[in-house]
């Protein structure tokens, strides 16, 4: 089996640091600067891994150094260079993690974009399916690139809404060491960043890729809220303000159904971001990863998180904030979802993939999902990395 594949090396970069996505130099550039740390690599490799254990006659042809090289070796498949980028400048601030032999991380500047994973398809054009590691900006480059075999998307990106990408790295794995030829139409959609960190929330539909149809193992398009009836979002957002305690943090996810707990606190939350609240009162706005350990780790703290519309994640999905060490910290987890929601998954579990799966695991059994004012359910969660039958 020869699988091809492609990393986008700073894609997730700016989820952490509350930036919202990762395109664009100066996004990377000042990402780095908060303190991010490259996570794609390591998520290819993971999927990687995952492949080889079930098919361990696996080739992996990929692109030299960052943007697949380095996570074939880190996994340690059998691969080939069938691409080398051109030699790129180190001062655009973007990131390129390397395995040293002792298996550290070295992190090196680079420069890569979207004329790069272009090349990078183009020249990976001969290969039973092509995996790539990113968002959906990265989805937007390969779509673009008009691939000839069958995709697959590793999700590693700050915003992964598109249909081609698998639940986790490990499900990306597991897909691909199955793949039989049999292919689906998956939607490649994306957001214009600038707009969604000024809060105007809108994906569009850029066309559709080929992935293997393993429908149990991807995490399928999201979708909005439209379809829930006037007043749901408000009825919950009273239920969860009228269980706040006095003296407790609460900090608030990205979401609609979050934003109107902070219109019944009379606050205006930052759209798509993590705010953090007490006493009725604005604590900490748009907070990033480091700043929301500082606040778990001095007092008691709550995270209240939305489900993804059509995909069912509550954590891992554009609230990178909640990392597995802030999660350790949280004194408890809010889940909250109008009852349209819950029946659109059709039966399926709410997901958690945080890139650790001890922190993923954690979560594994049912949580009490909050649909109402005095309405709540419990309902079924799971690690991403679990849901492969």
């Amino acid at each position: 089996m020869i699988v091809g594949l492609i990393v986008n090396p700073v894609a997730g970069l700016g989820g952490a640091v509350a930036l919202k996505g990762s395109d664009g130099p100066d996004i990377q550039a000042r990402a780095l600067a908060l303190g991010a740390v490259p996570r794609a690599a390591e998520r290819a490799a993971a999927a990687l891994r995952a492949l080889r254990a079930r098919r361990p006659d696996v080739l992996v042809r990929t692109v030299a150094g960052p943007m697949g090289e380095d996570s074939a070796r880190a996994a340690g498949v059998p691969y080939r260079i069938a691409h080398r980028p051109p030699a790129t400048s180190v001062s655009t601030g973007a990131a390129d993690t390397r395995a040293t032999s002792t298996g550290a991380a070295d992190t090196r500047a680079t420069s890569t974009g979207a004329a790069d994973t272009r090349a990078a398809v183009a020249a990976l054009g001969e290969v039973d399916l092509l995996l790539f590691a990113g968002g959906d900006g990265t989805a937007r480059d390969v779509l673009d690139a008009a691939p000839r075999p069958p995709v697959l998307g590793v999700p590693a990106g700050v915003k992964v809404y598109s249909g081609c990408f698998a639940l986790s790295p490990a499900a990306a794995g597991a897909t691909a060491a199955g793949f039989d030829g049999r292919t689906v139409d998956a939607e490649v959609v994306d957001l214009d960043e600038e707009g969604h960190r000024a809060g105007l929330v809108g994906a569009r539909l850029y066309g559709t890729l080929r992935v293997p149809a393993a429908r149990d193992r991807l995490s399928g398009r999201k979708t909005g809220s439209s379809a829930a009836p006037p007043g749901s979002a408000e009825s919950i957002a009273r239920a969860v303000v009228a269980g706040m305690r006095p003296g407790t943090a609460y900090a608030l996810g990205p979401g609609a159904t979050t934003l109107a707990v902070g219109r019944a606190l009379g606050l205006a939350l930052t759209p798509l971001g993590v705010d953090v609240v007490r006493d009725g009162a604005l604590l900490a706005p748009d907070v990033t990863e480091q700043r929301l350990h500082a606040i778990a780790m001095s007092q008691v703290t709550h995270g209240v998180l939305s489900v993804i519309g059509g995909q069912g994640f509550v954590i891992g999905r554009g609230n990178q904030q909640f990392s597995p060490r802030v999660l350790a910290a949280l004194a408890g987890v809010v889940v909250l979802a109008t009852q349209q929601k819950l029946a659109a998954l059709g039966g399926r579990p709410l997901l958690v993939d945080s890139g650790d799966p001890r922190a993923d695991a954690a979560f594994e059994g049912h949580v009490r999902v909050v649909t109402g004012h005095r309405e709540s359910v419990l309902y079924r969660i799971s690690s991403a990395s679990e849901e492969l039958s």
